[in-house]
C-alpha cells in the first residue's frame, strides 16, 4: 500500500531503507515515500577499504538492491529509489554498528575526548535507471565521558544497531561538545544534500510544501 498519493506528473519515490530516523527525516522536509523497500545487504567492509568509500558503496548498492526488486512493477518501473548509510570513523578506524552493551562501550571509551568523523552517502537511481551518489563528512567531538556516564548511556539502549554506539537525537546529545558539518547527516540523512539530489532527479522538494499548504481564506 502506497504511503502517499503521488502527482501523477511526479515519479514516486521509493525509500530503500526500514529506518525510523529516516523516514522522519524525510518528512521534516514535506516528503512521504510512496513505498518503503528496506535493502539489507553485507556491511562488512572490504580488505582496506576507506570508511567514506565503504559508505558511499553500500548506499549505492542499497539503492540498487531495492530498484531490482521493484522494477518489475509497474508501478514502480518509474520509481526514484533512494538509499542511504551512515559510517563512523576515527581515523582510519571503522566503528561497528553495535549490537552488544560490550560493542558500545569499547565504542564511546575510543570516542571519549576526541573527535572522529561521520560519513553519510547518499544513492538515487533516477527514473532512467542511472545512479547519483553524494558523500557528506561530518566532524564530531565528544566531551571526555567519565565511567558513570557511559554507564547511564549505555542503559538507555539507544546504542543498539546504531553506528558508533550512539545517537546524537538522542541522550547523547548531551555529550557533543562541537559538531561541525550537517547534523542530519549524523542522525542518517543529510537533508541539503538528499533535498538537491531528489530535486535533480525530478522530484522538486519545495513543490511539495505548496501542495501540502492550507489554502488561502478569502478576504
Amino acid at each position: 500500500m502506497s504511503l502517499l498519493h503521488s502527482d501523477s506528473h511526479r515519479p514516486r519515490l521509493v525509500l530503500a531503507s526500514s529506518s525510523p530516523r529516516r523516514l522522519s527525516l524525510l518528512e521534516q522536509i514535506g516528503l512521504v515515500p510512496d513505498r518503503l523497500e528496506p535493502a539489507y545487504v553485507d556491511e562488512a567492509p572490504q580488505r582496506l577499504e576507506l570508511p567514506r568509500n565503504l559508505a558511499t558503496r553500500l548506499a549505492r548498492t542499497k539503492a540498487v538492491t531495492a530498484q531490482r526488486r521493484i522494477v518489475v512493477e509497474d508501478d514502480y518501473r518509474d520509481a526514484l529509489v533512494l538509499a542511504a548509510d551512515t559510517v563512523v570513523a576515527v581515523g582510519r578506524r571503522i566503528l561497528p554498528k553495535t549490537e552488544t552493551r560490550a560493542q558500545a562501550q569499547r565504542c564511546l571509551e575510543l570516542l571519549s575526548g576526541r573527535a572522529h568523523r561521520v560519513y553519510t552517502a547518499i544513492a538515487v537511481v533516477d527514473t532512467k535507471d542511472r545512479l547519483h551518489s553524494r558523500l557528506v563528512e561530518t566532524r564530531v567531538r565528544f566531551k571526555r565521558l567519565s565511567r558513570q556516564e557511559i554507564a547511564a548511556y549505555l542503559t538507555t539502549m539507544e546504542w543498539d544497531g546504531k553506528a558508533g554506539g550512539y545517537a546524537i537525537q538522542g541522550n547523547a546529545g548531551a555529550l557533543i561538545v562541537q559538531l561541525v558539518g550537517s547534523y542530519s547527516a549524523v542522525v542518517g540523512l543529510p537533508l541539503y544534500e538528499t533535498a538537491q539530489m531528489l530535486s535533480g532527479c525530478g522530484l522538486p522538494v519545495s513543490a511539495t510544501w505548496q501542495e501540502s499548504a492550507p489554502e488561502a481564506q478569502s478576504i
